[in-house]
């Protein structure tokens, strides 16, 4: 799904949302760079597995905090995690590196991928997120991404990361 075909979602949905274009941002470090309106609310978001390739999660978090693999593995109740494949990113949510957003998870046809949303972002009006390609940020709410996730069929979790 592209960024056009997402932003047409969104309006056939009825979700506001805002749009920023920006260059290639393939890191939290390149966003941060363009000085965005609103940067404290883009998020980052890890494409995880476990050591199996049995789960694979899609970890939505706020940009400057960090991940404890092992804490994240405990609340999970997950075998030990790592980064999953450049291969299996583009098989699962049609990705590349330096684009994954929760968004991607409109390509899960298998709805294999579970979506983890860290609880502090329910504090946050809105969420700032690639709109499948790393040109362009959005901004929408936290609960209208959650809407399109589990209308897609994807199973959702917060957890206090």
């Amino acid at each position: 799904m592209t960024r056009v075909q997402v932003l047409d979602l969104l309006d056939r949905l009825k979700i506001d949302y805002r749009i920023a274009e920006h260059p290639p941002a393939n890191t939290v470090e390149d966003i941060d760079a363009f000085h965005l309106p609103d940067a404290d609310r883009i998020v980052k978001n890890l494409f995880l597995r476990d050591e199996n390739k049995k789960h694979y999660f899609l970890l939505v978090m706020q940009k400057d905090k960090a991940a404890n693999f092992k804490e994240i593995r405990s609340l999970l109740g997950s075998r030990p995690l790592s980064f999953a494949s450049e291969e299996d990113l583009f098989r699962y949510l049609g990705l590349k590196k330096g684009a994954v957003t929760p968004l991607g998870i409109l390509h899960d046809e298998s709805r294999k991928v579970e979506v983890i949303f860290d609880q502090d972002l329910l504090l946050y009006q809105d969420i700032g997120i690639h709109p499948n390609e790393n040109t362009a940020t959005i901004w929408l709410a936290l609960a209208d991404l959650v809407r399109i996730i589990e209308m897609h069929g994807n199973s959702v979790r917060f957890l206090h990361l």
